[in-house]
């Protein structure tokens, strides 16, 4: 055995058991011309924040940022009507999504959410040394309400609208979790702002709902990490704890701040483009004889046989998107991310081809609809 291989050997023998087959995360995604898999916003970012980063001085960079992002807590704090002592931030709302459960979560505690669903939780809970269970959504694309309680979870977990398929939980439905479940209920607000209903008005009525957002979609700012989450004060505290201190970098406090504050217009104007041209591809994909799941959120989820090579084939002409083989009640999908229509338009140009390569028993429909 080379020194090599005895040094590898005994990395592995220290590390915890949970991490033994846990794999790094690892989408596959070589550049490419035109991304169209991660959600973010493709218009670019807001005008003030855009200063802020500009003329940021020297110090932001060479000092310690704030301990808890205090003024981030303010800004948010006073655009989603709750005080500040309610919120906590994160380096994306991964982080703290992973630090709730390391808070909440004993090991051998449950976490249970649907399937299919954003795919870091199951991966988050076993880090953390929790049971994850997922339970499969209904054939309308619901949660399974019983089937998720009758597990009984210390952790359950709903994404609205839901990562990849962009279903949205009505605000009943989740009412009626938070009355039933006896842990922590969290919600997944990645893509709120693309359905314009949230569910931060729970936190009022419970004190085990988190309410977990991110500044990554709608706001622009996927590349400074800016995650945080809405709940009753000695909720977020515990999270906070588990968090840490000094998790937000100085620079994205101070941009997303300028955000919050000075590019909300922005902010909107782009959420209600992205809406219109979601409708618009979806359109587009069902006059090409797909079937788009109903969308709340930045991105449509299209049920596309053989969607790995159609991926595969759309890549090749330089435009990816993001492949879902045999999802419950789906079966292959591709979710296609929104962004400007000339994009989109191109996005359309290089399935019609995949399509034709990989499936031409469709390729008339398709024909018929792209030249419609």
């Amino acid at each position: 055995m080379s020194p090599h291989d005895v040094a590898r050997t005994a990395r592995l023998a220290v590390a915890r058991a949970v991490y033994a087959d846990v794999p790094l995360y690892d989408p596959k995604r070589a550049p490419v011309e035109l991304d169209l898999t991660d959600n973010t916003n493709l218009w670019g970012v807001p005008p003030t924040a855009e200063r802020v980063l500009r003329e940021v001085a020297p110090s932001v960079i060479t000092r310690y940022p704030s301990l808890y992002a205090a003024d981030l807590k303010q800004a948010l704090a006073e655009w989603l009507g709750v005080s500040p002592d309610m919120l906590v931030t994160g380096a994306g709302s991964d982080d703290v999504l992973d630090s709730a459960m390391r808070a909440f979560g004993d090991p051998g505690d449950r976490v249970a959410a649907s399937i299919p669903t954003f795919a870091m939780v199951p991966i988050f809970a076993q880090m953390n040394g929790l049971a994850y269970t997922g339970v499969p959504e209904t054939a309308d694309h619901t949660l399974d309400v019983e089937a998720l309680l009758a597990t009984q979870p210390k952790i359950l977990y709903v994404c609205t609208p839901n990562n990849p398929t962009g279903c949205v939980t009505p605000l009943a439905t989740l009412r009626a979790l938070a009355t039933r479940h006896t842990g922590v209920l969290m919600i997944d607000e990645a893509y709120a702002e693309f359905a314009g209903v949230s569910a931060v008005q729970l936190v009022r009525e419970f004190d085990r709902v988190l309410v977990v957002r991110t500044m990554s979609k709608a706001f622009g700012l996927a590349g400074l990490r800016i995650g945080y989450a809405i709940g009753q004060p000695a909720l977020v505290t515990e999270v906070e704890k588990s968090r840490g201190p000094y998790k937000l970098t100085s620079l994205a406090e101070r941009v997303a701040v300028a955000a919050v504050r000075d590019d909300m217009a922005w902010v909107q104007e782009h959420v209600a483009l992205a809406v219109s041209l979601r409708e618009q591809l979806a359109e587009a994909l069902r006059a090409r004889g797909f079937a788009p799941l109903p969308s709340g959120a930045n991105f449509v989820c299209a049920a596309v046989p053989e969607c790995v090579a159609v991926g595969q084939a759309m890549r090749a002409r330089g435009v990816a998107v993001r492949p879902f083989p045999a999802l419950p009640h789906i079966g292959d999908a591709l979710r296609f991310s929104v962004g400007p229509w000339p994009l989109l338009e191109r996005c359309l140009a290089a399935f019609d081809a995949a399509v034709a390569e990989v499936l031409p028993d469709r390729a008339a429909v398709v024909n018929a609809g792209a030249s419609a």
